[in-house]
């Protein structure tokens, strides 16, 4: 009996003291919460209350009868969409780009890091990071006026091609090479900045296994192969799992401002033709429509690669 009363009482007095030290951590940090309340509310206001537009998917939605007096017609939009035989073409161009795009921004930032890594010289390496971190800080407004000034039948590139006695290409007027434009000048964008993940994990290898590595004979190729590469694998998973959450992702600003009608066939995507179909064409229903598929299934996607994340390389956020 004393034994249960003991046990009783050491539980009340466990149970007080953690109450005790979640009250005296919740007074520590409420200016910290204060801080981020901003943050929070901005959120809220911007991307959850507009989330209730989405109304609209269901609805024959008309802007002066609103919300309330617009007629319910369930998922005949949802059925609308996939009879159109540009939905398809528009799916199958989003895969594309985004596939071309999630693989060519994996390697190439893998190579660029493992070549810098082996760079001994501290002001070079930082001169050559900063040269290829600067195109991330640029909107795709800038990029896209550069780059159909560069690539334009009269530009520099062209000029350069029909000097050495080879005909001009229509960089952006051709469906084929606007794909190749839109994944080339992605990676020249991006790679930089991407590059910070895994210099970060190469910065992590304990360098003691090269030192043995070379006692053992390996030359640089070799410790590359064996050492650099299998220590960097887990956040090489981790980056190339998430990066398939965002498959139906093609960039809506590069494409924006970088296609034309010509392109429509290869280059139009989901997100550019929500903008057509939806604002353009005043088919706000359906755009809308169009628009809830590709979240859906985005959010699905994310939610699988969450799980091979922390299934293959122990990531998990939540």
């Amino acid at each position: 009996m004393n034994t249960s009363t003991e046990t009783k009482e050491a539980t009340l007095l466990h149970t007080g003291l953690r109450k005790k030290e979640k009250a005296g951590n919740l007074k520590r940090a409420w200016p910290l919460h204060l801080m981020v309340l901003p943050a929070i509310l901005l959120v809220i206001v911007f991307s959850y209350v507009p989330m209730a537009g989405a109304v609209i998917a269901f609805q024959d939605y008309k802007p002066w009868n609103g919300f309330i007096h617009s007629k319910w017609v369930g998922l005949e939009h949802f059925r609308t969409m996939f009879e159109f035989p540009d939905i398809r073409q528009v799916i199958w161009n989003t895969l594309i780009i985004a596939s071309m795009k999630i693989i060519c921004l994996l390697i190439v930032p893998i190579l660029f890091s493992l070549l810098l890594n082996e760079v001994r010289s501290i002001v070079f390496k930082r001169t050559v990071q900063t040269m290829v971190y600067l195109p991330h800080f640029l909107s795709w407004v800038i990029l896209s006026g550069v780059l159909i000034d560069v690539m334009s039948d009269k530009g520099l590139v062209n000029q350069i091609i029909a000097f050495f006695g080879f005909q001009s290409v229509f960089f952006f007027g051709d469906g084929n090479w606007f794909r190749v434009m839109l994944v080339v000048s992605a990676v020249w964008k991006e790679f930089g900045f991407s590059t910070i993940i895994f210099l970060a994990a190469l910065s992590g290898i304990n360098p003691s296994l090269y030192e043995a590595a070379e006692v053992d004979g390996a030359n640089r190729w070799k410790q590359t192969l064996h050492i650099t590469l299998p220590a960097i694998v887990p956040i090489i998973s981790v980056v190339a799992t998430l990066s398939l959450g965002g498959i139906l992702n093609g960039d809506f600003d590069q494409v924006f401002n970088l296609y034309n009608s010509l392109v429509y066939d290869k280059g139009d995507i989901l997100d550019t033709y929500v903008y057509r179909t939806g604002l353009v064409g005043t088919k706000y229903s359906f755009g809308a429509a169009v628009g809830m598929f590709k979240s859906v299934v985005s959010l699905v996607l994310i939610l699988i690669t969450y799980r091979l994340a922390y299934k293959f390389a122990n990531y998990r956020i939540f």
